[in-house]
């Protein structure tokens, strides 16, 4: 069963808005003060920044693949599912690692209104609420999408008008010295707070649930972004200007604190039920995103197929659901926050990383189905210096935090040689740019195939009698040079099973036809046709000849056939039927990927993603 597409642009910017806003604006500020000191906020703006090549990077990625996964689908199918399956283990971990902080701040916050609490209080706390949202996801995306959307509001209201009112009150004595010390550390800084901002592209693992996910999933990524990445800066901005300079630490609640001491218990009460909402949020959006990343693993046997099932009832992936929240449970038990922070910003840099390297891949592959409805800008220039800044802030974190990462990593290693090897066999785009190194063929799975399909499924084309015509027709690819003749007998072999007719009868009129007009429509592709009585089934067949049929010597070679057979009755459809060919080979593009489709099924992919009018009468019409 397929996930239910019941999410908006609005939706998609709620659950990317609320897996950012948490922990990384409510807790997190303390922890990196203590590292940066008033120039923390600088660390943020420098974040949002260093953002950018893996949110411009995974936006092409969506609009050309909106599957379920998220990072781990776009690993796969770019470097296969060995990587695939570490870069699926990675995605999820950091996931939901990210979402266990949230859900501990729920505790930290509970901390600040009652001193008295001991850690396995607060500990208890985020287990609750880690129980309660599995609960919530359980029951379906929808009811998700709705709170969501309720809780992000409240959130965004609540930052905007403490940010305005505190801008006129702030002390710039509160930022001297900047950076006092240095600017290394505003680097391990930039490093430790860039898991805040991984929470704007977890949407891309729910895209199989979001309307029309190539124009929505961008709009929602992008605001999200945008309008997070504003707040963060301006809020701790604020903040380190209402603290007190003298001050060496902040406490685990810094906003609260601050609004506390500027308008008394209403404005930390006030800040604390934002806080509140924000930690929900993620919490929420975290469990969502993480378990879709599980379930498309299990879909493509990386994991047991148990994990990759839909619930018929709910439309959710229940056991993916509850390993995400049995892991998430395990990790608040055990949890190290300064370590983890770090842990998870290295895991998340790790990803993009990969992210990035996966738009070079499948450009650099060529495949003639990848065609992303957005692309990067200044590509592969932003990829590369991406990919050069994230790995100078790895360096910064540490060896303890890149450490776990290899733990992690190691481990998913270890579980694809001895159980995931065996069970798929999948083609990649690092295969394709071999392929075409080498000029070698690799088949065993259709990656351009599978990428046509999914962009079609994305755009929820609706078929129309053609379509389901093209889907289930013959497909030949021969080799050549050939004759006119020697394609007619080979399509008149094929045509004749499903039309009912002897094949020497087919060749013999398809040949008469020719003779009276070629049916060469333009240099390169030919639709020779029939019309005969009796027929109860209108026929087709698609071939390609890459080295050429040559029809005439008068006309340059053809490389693309479609071979029609109709009744006398069928003639309306018949017509249309050369219509939507026409269509197909207006497309400028139409030659290059035909020739280019390195299957039969990428032929008939062609075909069938091409943007013509499509007749929506009835089937039989």
């Amino acid at each position: 069963m397929s996930l239910k597409r019941e999410l908006g642009a609005l939706g998609v910017f709620a659950i990317a808005t609320g897996a950012m806003i948490s922990s990384g604006l409510f807790v997190l500020p303390a922890i990196a003060f203590a590292e940066v000191g008033p120039g923390v906020f600088l660390c943020y703006l420098a974040a949002s920044l260093l953002l950018l090549p893996t949110l411009l990077s995974k936006a092409e990625l969506m609009t050309a693949m909106p599957k379920a996964g998220g990072a781990y689908y776009f690993i796969d199918r770019s470097f296969g599912p060995g990587l695939g399956t570490v870069g699926g283990i990675a995605a999820w971990a950091s996931l939901a690692f990210k979402s266990a902080f949230a859900l501990l701040g729920v505790g930290a916050l509970a901390s600040f209104v009652w001193p008295q609490m001991l850690l396995w209080q607060i500990k208890a706390v985020a287990c609750a609420f880690c129980v309660l949202f599995a609960v919530v996801n359980l029951v379906g995306v929808k009811h998700v999408g709705r709170a969501q959307v309720a809780l992000v509001a409240i959130l965004l209201g609540v930052l905007i008008a403490y940010s305005a009112g505190g801008i006129r009150q702030l002390d710039m004595a509160c930022y001297r010295p900047l950076l006092p010390r240095g600017l290394k550390s505003l680097l391990v800084g930039t490093a430790m707070v860039f898991v805040s901002f991984g929470g704007v592209t977890k949407v891309a693992a729910l895209a199989e649930e979001v309307r029309e996910p190539k124009k929505h999933l961008l709009v929602g990524m992008f605001a999200a972004s945008a309008v997070v990445g504003i707040l963060y800066v301006v809020t701790v901005f604020v903040t380190v200007g209402l603290l007190p300079a003298s001050a060496h630490e902040w406490s685990l609640a810094p906003l609260s604190e601050a609004a506390g001491r500027t308008w008394g218990t209403f404005g930390a009460v006030v800040l604390g039920l934002a806080a509140l909402c924000a930690f929900l949020t993620t919490g929420n959006a975290g469990i969502m995103a993480a378990s879709r990343t599980i379930m498309a693993m299990g879909q493509d046997d990386l994991l047991p197929r148990r994990l990759g099932s839909v619930n018929q009832r709910s439309g959710t992936p229940v056991y993916a659901i509850l390993l995400t929240s049995g892991f998430m449970l395990a990790v608040i038990l055990v949890l190290d926050l300064a370590l983890f922070v770090k842990a998870a910003s290295a895991m998340k840099i790790l990803l993009f990383v990969f992210v990035m390297l996966s738009v070079i891949l499948m450009r650099e592959s060529r495949i003639p189905t990848y065609r992303p409805s957005w692309r990067s800008p200044f590509y592969p220039w932003l990829q590369i210096v991406g990919i050069l800044c994230y790995a100078f802030l790895l360096v910064e974190l540490g060896t303890v935090p890149l450490a776990i990462c290899g733990v992690i990593l190691g481990a998913a290693l270890v579980w694809y040689a001895l159980y995931a090897r065996i069970h798929v066999v999948r083609e990649s785009a690092l295969i394709h740019v071999a392929a075409r190194l080498a000029e070698a063929d690799f088949q065993d799975h259709d990656l351009e195939a599978e990428l046509s399909r999914v962009a079609r499924e994305g755009d929820v084309i609706l078929q129309d009698r053609f379509d389901r015509l093209i889907e289930h027709c013959t497909v030949l690819d021969l080799p050549g040079p050939l004759s006119r003749d020697e394609l007619l007998r080979a399509a008149a072999e094929q045509l004749s099973p499903g039309i009912g007719r002897p094949a020497e009868e087919v060749w013999t009129l398809l040949c008469k036809r020719e003779e009276l007009s070629s049916t060469v429509i333009r240099p390169g592709l030919a639709i020779p046709h029939l019309i005969l009585e009796g027929l109860d089934s209108f026929g087709v067949l698609l071939v390609r000849s890459r080295e050429g049929i040559v029809f005439s010597e008068d006309d340059p070679p053809v490389h693309a056939v479609f071979v029609l057979a109709a009744s006398p009755e069928d003639r309306n459809f018949y017509l249309r039927a050369l219509v939507a060919i026409a269509e197909i080979a207006q497309d400028e593009e139409f030659d290059r990927k035909w020739l280019a489709a390195g299957s039969t099924e990428a032929l008939r992919e062609v075909v069938l993603a091409a943007e013509r009018r499509r007749d929506h009468a009835p089937a039989d019409a």
